[in-house]
């Protein structure tokens, strides 16, 4: 049955096969190189990386399989659908280093392999330098504050003063009550003014609120998630 298999398949069909095997272990290796580059001194998906080594085989498959027929269309936005396989919203570094594997693939599916080494040089080097020099990040000191007072103290502005001092910004996101309502638990979105301060501006907040619970979590207040 191989026999019959093998003398059914002309010259030119061994070529493409040929082809489309070199190809997709390129695509698999720029793969792998791809989720290195992801997983590179930063927090990421363990699924998603994963996924980053098959990505610009699969999609390298689609478009050699559809190449010179009207399918090449469907198979595009077939391949760009794939996106949407994320059960959960990832964040734009995890978005923009899956549209990177996906161009790998649509590059080695057309069968521009060297351009596709390029290509990873390029924006694989770009995606390190923006992570070892920690692009766009800046010193924020966003942090989630949480404050319980009693429920006879007006919390207009009972830390006006402390947050002035201690602060750059500082809004109240949510009021609620607990302890079967003898308390309020206020929740603050704010800026540290620096780090250093954390323990003295807490120390004043003591004072102000009875030496009731405190909790000062960190925060991060940016568009990340898309």
């Amino acid at each position: 049955m191989l026999d019959n298999i093998g003398r059914s398949l002309s010259d030119s069909d061994m070529q493409i096969i040929l082809v489309m095997v070199i190809s997709t272990v390129v695509s698999l290796a720029l793969g792998f190189a791809v989720s290195l580059v992801y997983r590179f001194r930063s927090a990421h998906s363990h699924g998603l990386a994963a996924t980053l080594v098959l990505m610009p085989a699969l999609v390298q498959v689609i478009i050699m399989l559809a190449s010179g027929n009207i399918g090449v269309g469907v198979a595009v936005a077939g391949a760009f659908a794939l996106i949407r396989f994320r059960s959960v919203p990832g964040n734009a570094r995890d978005i923009g280093h899956l549209f990177f594997a996906m161009g790998l693939g649509f590059v080695t599916g057309l069968g521009y392999l060297f351009f596709a080494f390029i290509f990873f040089i390029l924006i694989g080097g770009a995606s390190l330098i923006t992570t070892v020099t920690k692009f766009g990040q800046g010193e924020q000191n966003f942090r989630i504050l949480r404050i319980k007072i009693p429920e006879n103290v007006d919390y207009d502005e009972l830390f006006d003063e402390v947050f002035k001092k201690y602060t750059r910004s500082a809004d109240l996101d949510n009021v609620k009550t607990t302890q079967m309502g003898s308390l309020y638990e206020l929740t603050y979105t704010i800026q540290l003014k620096s780090a250093s301060m954390t323990k003295a501006f807490i120390d004043e907040l003591r004072v102000r609120n009875n030496n009731l619970g405190i909790m000062l979590s960190r925060g991060r207040r940016d568009m990340e998630d898309l």
